[in-house]
C-alpha cells in the first residue's frame, strides 16, 4: 500500500490559502441585540433576509446557559435572529417573535437580587431580555412549571409574563404560523 506524503511546502501554501479566506469575512454585526451573537452579511447566497417579509418565530426556552455568566440559549438565538435582520435591513415591526422559558432556562429570568443570589454573579440575561422587549417580542413562563417547582413569581424578572403553560403557548404560536425554535 503507498501512503500519500504531502511536502511541508504543500500544507504550508494550504494553511496559508486556509487563513487568507478565513481572514476575508467580514466583523458580525449586533445592532439591535449587542450582547447576542452578531450576523455576518454574505453576499451572493441563497436565502437571505427579505426586508418585505415578516418573520414569524417562537423560541422554545427549555436549556439553561453551560455558565451563570452566559445568556440562556434561547435568548441569545432569539437576539441573534434579531441581528441578522436588523443587518438585512428588515424593520423590526416585521419581526415577530416570542419566547417561552420553562424548565432549567427559568433560572435566566430571575430578577437580579435572586439570581446573584443563587449564582454569585449579576444576571447577563437581563439586559438582552430587555432589549427584546424593547424590540417588541413577546416573553413568557410557564405557570405550570413555577407551579410544580414552587417557583415564586416574585423572583422573576418583571419583563416576562407568566403564561397558563408553556405548552399552550407553543401551540398556539404555531397555530398562528410562527416557526419553532427550540434551545
Amino acid at each position: 500500500m503507498i501512503k500519500p506524503v504531502i511536502s511541508l511546502a504543500a500544507a504550508a501554501v494550504t494553511l496559508a490559502v486556509a487563513t487568507q479566506v478565513g481572514g476575508q469575512w467580514p466583523a458580525p454585526k449586533a445592532p439591535v441585540v449587542p450582547e447576542a451573537d452578531g450576523y455576518v452579511a454574505i453576499p451572493n447566497v441563497a436565502m437571505t433576509p427579505e426586508p418585505s417579509r415578516t418573520y414569524r418565530a417562537v423560541f422554545d426556552a427549555t436549556r439553561a446557559a453551560e455558565k451563570p455568566t452566559q445568556l440562556v440559549p434561547a435568548l441569545n438565538m432569539a437576539g441573534s435572529e434579531l441581528n441578522a435582520l436588523g443587518v438585512a435591513g428588515v424593520p423590526l415591526r416585521n419581526a415577530k417573535f416570542a419566547l417561552v422559558f420553562h424548565g432549567p432556562a427559568i433560572d435566566g429570568i430571575l430578577a437580579e437580587s435572586h439570581y446573584r443570589a443563587k449564582f454569585g454573579v449579576a444576571n447577563p440575561n437581563l439586559k438582552v431580555i430587555a432589549e427584546l422587549k424593547k424590540a417588541g417580542v413577546e416573553l413568557f413562563v410557564c405557570g405550570q412549571n413555577l407551579a410544580f417547582d414552587n417557583i415564586d413569581p416574585k423572583t422573576l424578572t418583571r419583563d416576562v409574563t407568566i403564561a397558563s403553560d408553556a405548552l399552550i403557548v407553543l401551540m398556539t404560536y404555531q397555530n398562528k404560523g410562527y416557526a419553532l425554535m427550540s434551545f
